[in-house]
C-alpha cells in the first residue's frame, strides 16, 4: 500500500503529459494551417483598406520641379481602351500650361510601340522639353535620370497611364533616387479603378516609397 500514492501521482503525470502533447499537436496543426493558406485562398474576404489622405502641396521652387507627363499617347489613353485616360486629358493640360508659366521643367515619356507624333496634341511637348521611350519604369534604359540631375530637380509631379504601370513604377524609382514624389490622383488612370486603387495605397504605404510621396490632386497644388 505504500507504493499507493506513487502510482497515483505518476499517472496523473502521465495523463499531464499526454494532455500537453495533444494540446501541442493541436496548436501545431492549426498553426500549421493557418500558415499554409495564401492571399488567393482569403482573396474573397479581403476588406480595402482605408483611402489614403490627399494632401496640399506648396511648391516653394519650381525651378527644382519637374512635371512627367507619362504615356499620353493614342495607343494606351483612348476611349477603348481606357476612358479614364481621356477624361483627365484636360486637367492635365491645364496643369501643364501653368507649370510652364511657372518655370517647371516638363519631361515627357512615350511607349515603346508609339512615337513622339503619338502624343496626344492637346499636351503634346514643345521645343527644347525631352522625352524619354522606354517600358512602365521611364529610368529603365533612359537617361531621365540624368536629365533630373543636370536640371536640378528635387521634386518630380508624376501623372500618367497605366496608374499601374507608368505611374506607380517611375514614382516609386523617383522615390527611390531620392526625389520628392508628387502624385496628384486625377492625372493618373488605369483602364480598371482597382488598378488605381492600389496604385495609390502602394505608392503611400510602401516602404522606402511612402516617405518619399504626397498624394493630391490638382486643384490642391500651389505655386
Amino acid at each position: 500500500m505504500s507504493h499507493l500514492p506513487f502510482r497515483k501521482d505518476r499517472s496523473i503525470r502521465i495523463v499531464e503529459i499526454i494532455f500537453l502533447s495533444l494540446a501541442a499537436t493541436l496548436f501545431y496543426s492549426v498553426a500549421s494551417f493557418a500558415q499554409s493558406k495564401t492571399i488567393i485562398d482569403e482573396w474573397a474576404s479581403v476588406q480595402a483598406p482605408k483611402a489614403p489622405e490627399l494632401k496640399p502641396v506648396k511648391i516653394d521652387d519650381p525651378k527644382s520641379t519637374a512635371y512627367l507627363v507619362l504615356d499620353i499617347v493614342k495607343q494606351t489613353c483612348n476611349n477603348e481602351r481606357r476612358p479614364r485616360c481621356v477624361a483627365s486629358v484636360p486637367k492635365i493640360q491645364a496643369f501643364l500650361t501653368q507649370a510652364r508659366t511657372k518655370g517647371v521643367s516638363v519631361i515627357y515619356s512615350y511607349t515603346t510601340s508609339s512615337t513622339p507624333a503619338d502624343i496626344f496634341p492637346e499636351v503634346a511637348p514643345i521645343a527644347g522639353e525631352p522625352l524619354v521611350r522606354a517600358p512602365a519604369d521611364k529610368f529603365v534604359g533612359t537617361d531621365l535620370e540624368k536629365i533630373l540631375r543636370d536640371k536640378g530637380i528635387k521634386t518630380v509631379i508624376v501623372i500618367g497611364t497605366a496608374a499601374h504601370g507608368a505611374v506607380i513604377s517611375t514614382g516609386s524609382q523617383a522615390a527611390f533616387r531620392g526625389f520628392k514624389v508628387i502624385i496628384p490622383v486625377d492625372g493618373m488612370s488605369s483602364e480598371d479603378t482597382y488598378f488605381e486603387q492600389y496604385t495609390a495605397y502602394h505608392l503611400t504605404n510602401a516602404p522606402g516609397v511612402a516617405q518619399q510621396v504626397t498624394l493630391t490632386k490638382f486643384d490642391m497644388i500651389q505655386f
